[in-house]
């Protein structure tokens, strides 16, 4: 085993998030910043002590790296990741996988084919916060899970974000901006999606910017600001789950499980940490189960995937996860559109809990040599 050489893809705001933890990450090694622009290719380079910086073809004939972060807007996902694979090397994709269950199928064979890895965010299912929560349904203190209840209801994006329009552009909205977070959830607690029924509504068909330059700005809302959905899984379990632009009354990060001895309430999918609270069934208080584990952040999902490919085991945000989590969104509009419900045909393995005492900043891999 050996430390791994990374690139990214990418150089705009999220990369801070990213570059901040996998330069720190002792199993890594950030050798290249590659992005259309190159000024901000070399700003980020030389914020961040990276050595070199350039363009995707550039970092793409690096023999030194082996693991290339996919940062690029989510239209660009499935283009930039075949670029990756023809490479020859493994990667790690920002959320979406793709935009569409076409793109992300072939993207997947592609690398099946290619003999690499495709990993996929959110990564935040494998932060402290969730990993103790799956960690305890796991081992049994809900008995047999049941049920899920989900709700992510805010006013929208536009009260706060300075440039919301993407957000309320096709592909987006908040199925498929904060879905993500929730259905990958459920996944590594339930398993395979089976079948899903849904309703959706827009309570405007225009928005105004409420904040920064632009403020008072109106702008067309493209998509559904409200989906709620039925979930079914194949092994019997369901779950209720509402993403909404459209709520006055805030209910952020609402995950509920429900099992035949308890119930379990995890913290926000969209963070690394949070406790869970848990209660027991003949018992008359909850009790709290502090997260324990890792609560490093945005990188977390590399470092684990470049330990499983040096271990030789399977990657737990993996791209079959996500695509089968794309698949579960993209079933929820369809079925919201149609009036009908959407059976969901693929199938993925459930993600093992990560052990407690995993942390991405350690040094598992031996240090000082690239893989």
């Amino acid at each position: 085993m050996s430390r791994v050489g990374v690139g990214i893809i990418g150089a705009g705001n999220i990369s801070d998030q990213y570059l901040t933890n996998l330069t720190q990450f002792a199993d890594v090694e950030v050798l290249f910043v590659a992005d259309l622009i190159q000024e901000r290719a070399k700003a980020q380079a030389e914020k961040y002590g990276v050595a070199s910086y350039g363009t995707v073809e550039e970092l793409l004939a690096r023999d030194d790296v082996s693991i290339v972060v996919n940062i690029t807007i989510p239209a660009e996902h499935a283009k930039v990741g075949q670029q990756i694979i023809a490479a020859g090397k493994h990667t790690w994709s920002e959320k979406p996988v793709a935009t569409t269950a076409e793109d992300a199928q072939d993207l997947l064979a592609s690398a099946e084919a290619a003999g690499v890895r495709y990993a996929t965010a959110p990564d935040t299912v494998l932060g402290a916060g969730i990993q103790t929560a799956i960690r305890a349904i796991a081992r049994g203190d809900i008995g047999t899970p049941l049920t899920a209840t989900t709700m992510f209801h805010v006013p929208g994006p536009d009260q706060w974000h300075p440039d919301p329009e993407f957000l309320y552009a096709r592909g987006a909205g908040p199925l498929f901006d904060i879905g993500p977070y929730y259905v990958t959830t459920l996944l590594h607690a339930f398993g395979s999606a089976s079948r899903v029924q849904a309703v959706s509504s827009k309570s405007r068909e225009t928005r105004v910017i409420g904040s920064g330059p632009r403020a008072g700005t109106e702008f067309p809302v493209e998509v559904p600001t409200h989906h709620a959905a039925l979930i079914s899984f194949a092994d019997g379990q369901s779950a209720q789950t509402t993403l909404s632009f459209q709520h006055a009354l805030p209910r952020n990060g609402f995950v509920e499980i429900n099992g035949s001895e308890g119930t379990i309430v995890l913290p926000d999918p969209n963070v690394f940490d949070g406790d869970s609270t848990l209660w027991t069934l003949g018992e008359d208080e909850p009790t709290t189960l502090a997260h324990t584990g890792s609560t490093w952040g945005r990188g977390t999902g590399v470092v684990e995937l470049a330990r499983a490919i040096a271990e030789g085991r399977p990657e737990r945000a993996s791209g079959a996860v996500a695509s089968h989590a794309l698949d579960v969104m993209l079933g929820i509009r369809d079925a919201a559109e149609s009036g009908q419900p959407v059976e969901i045909a693929s199938r993925i393995t459930k993600p093992e809990p990560l052990p407690e005492d995993f942390d991405p900043s350690a040094a598992v891999l031996a240090e000082g040599v690239r893989a």
